[in-house]
């Protein structure tokens, strides 16, 4: 019986450790932690290089609530991030990076997701139009797959100037990558210039390498790499917008190289359901002699 409790807390761990696993991009300088999600601060640029977190279904269920618009200083940030005043009458919207709609399942959340680390300046029609589009695509996304992992961020490229006495620099494009890793492992990642647009999101949706190259920053590294390079190096629109088919069949090479991580898991709690029932079945034996 404790060999049998010993497996099972083996499996445990394993289901812990694997839920656990953090998509930080890399390199991870300047981090600060909050309650639901992380970024990378860059002092010279006055906002984040990147804001990194989990979205489920429950979360967006959950939401609700109020939006008090109370932007603050981040105290968590050593070197002290901007200030809301620097984005009075710049012109500029106060950008959420990890969107208050992502983060209005508790008080907490909400409250975070104001605090100016996570803020960037934004033109409004921007701001207010195709990236709004993007949050609410992703949200909905999110209750389709269970669980998705965000990064998202400034492409300081062709940049816009500078605002407020800070002088907060105002970026030329913005990125968001989603990782979905449940059933069938696939990733899609956008970067849309920060300007107004009526064109349609797939129009903005690049392959993670291209992302990689204009940021300098690795995403998703933490994933095995056969997994990593399939999914990075090309643009797969279907299992996220309808009406696209995929160009190779990505479950199936998966399948014959690298074996789906709930499969896995699925082939352990087999393994370790037989191992109880022959274990009970010599126990029984012995006990009838």
């Amino acid at each position: 019986m404790k060999l049998f409790l010993l497996l099972l807390l083996l499996f445990t761990a394993n289901i812990a450790g694997a839920k656990s696993v953090e998509f930080l991009p890399v390199p991870a300088n300047d981090i600060v932690r909050h309650t639901y999600y992380s970024l990378s601060y860059n002092e010279n640029y006055e906002q984040a290089n990147w804001v990194y977190y989990s979205l489920t279904d429950s979360m967006v269920f959950n939401s609700g609530q109020e939006r008090k618009n109370s932007f603050k200083m981040d105290k968590s940030v050593v070197s002290v991030s901007a200030k809301s005043s620097d984005y009075t009458n710049s012109g500029f919207d106060r950008g959420h990076l990890c969107p208050a709609g992502d983060m209005d399942f508790n008080a907490v959340a909400m409250a975070e997701s104001f605090l100016m680390s996570n803020i960037s300046p934004q033109v409004p029609d921007f701001n207010r139009g195709v990236w709004k589009e993007l949050e609410f695509q992703v949200r909905e996304w999110a209750t389709k797959e269970r669980q998705l992992f965000v990064v998202t961020g400034p492409v300081f490229k062709d940049n816009k100037g500078t605002i407020g006495k800070e002088e907060v620099v105002v970026p030329g494009y913005y990125y968001k990558i989603i990782y979905d890793p449940t059933d069938e492992p696939k990733i899609l990642a956008f970067v849309l210039p920060n300007e107004k647009s009526d064109r349609p999101l797939y129009d903005f949706a690049v392959t993670v390498d291209e992302a990689e190259k204009l940021t300098g920053f690795d995403f998703y590294s933490q994933l095995p790499d056969e997994i990593e390079n399939r999914l990075e190096a090309k643009v797969q629109l279907a299992g996220w917008f309808e009406g696209f088919a995929p160009e190779t069949p990505l479950a199936t090479t998966f399948t014959k190289e690298t074996p789906d991580p709930n499969i896995n898991v699925l082939l352990i709690l087999v393994a370790v359901i037989v191992f109880v029932i022959l274990f009970m079945a010599l126990i029984s034996r012995r006990t009838k002699r």
